[in-house]
């Protein structure tokens, strides 16, 4: 057998990967449902605070940001690790699926705040004069002046910060959650072969790679014209 021929069949055996396709498949599903229920929570939880804090409520906003450095400082690997070993000792037993759902959704939700915030700071002050001036109220100015200025701002930077949280899914694995990663890893012990991680490394391109395209289209598409 030459060198090549010991390559492709360490690492590409057709006869593994067909073997164990159906559970990295089943991966790809509960990957893609981990990530939909991170992206959708960790963005309105991030506009909620963002909101909130437009306020300026000083101890509310002191209240917000520590929460928000405090994610933002810590790995996702360890949020999980604390939401999953963690919370047992108050009586709440998280399941590997949600403890991963719920530190990757504040980890989000404190970046997402981040850039919200920015957003809305970063909207000339002339712009809240004018509409208050117009007799609307400041809630009225905050949702139907200043956010759809702010929104649009935020979207490249949101969406690079999405896509690089949403990949962490990966991490899941740590808590026994069934993702790619997770399958792939079962596989590979099971094989004996590291065909399946290849397997698994080919899905995570098929179904990140879009999103990264569309995520660079968004981008030029919502980008202030220089």
């Amino acid at each position: 057998m030459s060198r090549w021929d010991r390559f492709t069949d360490t690492f590409f055996n057709t006869k593994v990967m067909a073997r164990y396709l159906p559970d990295i498949l089943s991966g790809v599903v509960v990957t893609i449902e981990l990530a939909v229920l991170v992206v959708v929570t960790g963005i309105l939880a991030g506009l909620a605070l963002a909101l909130l804090r437009s306020l300026a409520i000083r101890p509310l906003n002191w209240l917000i940001v520590g929460v928000v450095d405090v994610f933002r400082s810590l790995p996702p690997l360890v949020v999980i690790v604390l939401i999953y070993f963690g919370l047992p000792s108050i009586d709440v037993s998280p399941s590997g699926f949600v403890s991963t759902w719920l530190a990757l959704g504040l980890v989000l939700m404190a970046f997402s705040e981040e850039i919200f915030w920015a957003g809305i700071t970063s909207v000339a002050k002339g712009q809240w004069e004018a509409a208050r001036s117009t007799g609307l109220s400041f809630g009225q100015t905050l949702l139907h002046v200043v956010l759809p200025q702010a929104l649009r701002l935020t979207i490249p930077p949101l969406t690079n910060r999405t896509i690089a949280i949403t990949k962490g899914t990966a991490l899941g694995t740590v808590v026994a959650v069934t993702e790619i990663l997770g399958q792939a890893s079962s596989a590979m012990s099971n094989s004996y072969n590291p065909s399946p991680l290849m397997l698994g490394a080919a899905a995570y391109v098929v179904l990140f790679f879009p999103v990264v395209v569309a995520g660079r289209w968004v981008e030029t598409r919502f980008a202030w014209k220089r």
